[in-house]
């Protein structure tokens, strides 16, 4: 049996615990495990595939025409849907917008277009769940590196999980680190007040790992400095369904050896 040092025990823990609470974020009643389907709305108003209600859009709008008997209620108050409603979203807004047994419709607005996606709380996805598969925790992994911003964001087409949704990635700026005896240079997004995000390619992809994974990283101090603790790398949700509009890495953001740490394909 074996131990760790001293000084990984607080890592290890610190990994535990960040484990446990990525675990249970996706295990929500209607969270990412639960996506069952993906329709767009069609321009004249139309039945969908295992959704009660007639739907449509207009460019503009979306719009939902039920009565009683379809048992369809707003998420929102829980008011039964009789007769038509609408909503209007501006691009990759979503609104958890209408529900049935224990199914909520997600309505989206996707490269311009509307979409519904189902999320059922019952979906075997997550009755089946019981923690994402992941590698084991490798202390070589934690690395340090420098963050450059740029001069001024930088906005670069990519592509997405949906082959019919094109999507666009705003860097901020470049993640700069060594690895297996390289340099790497990746674009990183504003993950947040806090926080950066790198979406990158490695060779662990398609093979122990989904076609591509992210990274959140603490912003840099004074110094630039920034730690990648690539234990932490997570999937995105269109690991773990086929209906996810997931972005994917921009051109250059590729890693070219196994980054065997963080989480692996869960359908695998």
């Amino acid at each position: 049996m074996s131990t760790q040092p001293a000084e990984q025990i607080p890592l290890t823990e610190s990994w535990d615990r960040f484990r446990a609470g990525r675990n249970s974020a996706l295990a929500s009643q209607h969270g990412w495990l639960t996506l069952t389907s993906f329709q767009w709305l069609p321009a004249s108003p139309s039945a969908l595939d295992g959704v009660p209600g007639l739907w449509s859009t207009d460019g503009t709008a979306a719009f939902l025409t039920a009565a009683a008997p379809d048992h369809l209620t707003l998420v929102e108050g829980e008011t039964p849907v009789d007769g038509t409603i609408e909503a209007t979203l501006a691009d990759e807004e979503s609104l958890m917008w209408v529900q049935f047994g224990t199914v909520v419709v997600e309505l989206g607005m996707r490269a311009g277009r509307y979409m519904v996606r189902t999320r059922d709380a019952q979906s075997p996805t997550l009755t089946g769940f019981t923690g994402v598969p992941v590698f084991g925790y490798n202390p070589s992994l934690v690395l340090t590196g420098a963050f450059e911003r740029y001069a001024e964001p930088r906005t670069v087409a990519i592509t997405t999980a949906h082959p019919d949704v094109p999507g666009a990635a705003v860097l901020v700026g470049d993640v700069v680190f060594e690895l297996g005896g390289a340099t790497y240079r990746l674009g990183a997004e504003d993950g947040g007040p806090d926080s950066l995000v790198v979406t990158f390619h490695d060779e662990t992809n398609n093979a122990s790992s989904w076609r591509w994974r992210k990274l959140e990283v603490a912003k840099p101090g004074a110094d630039g400095a920034v730690v990648l603790d690539f234990n932490r790398t997570v999937n995105y949700p269109a690991a773990f369904s086929d209906f996810g509009t997931c972005p994917a890495p921009v051109e250059g953001n590729r890693i070219k050896v196994a980054v065997e740490a963080g989480e692996r394909d869960p359908r695998k």
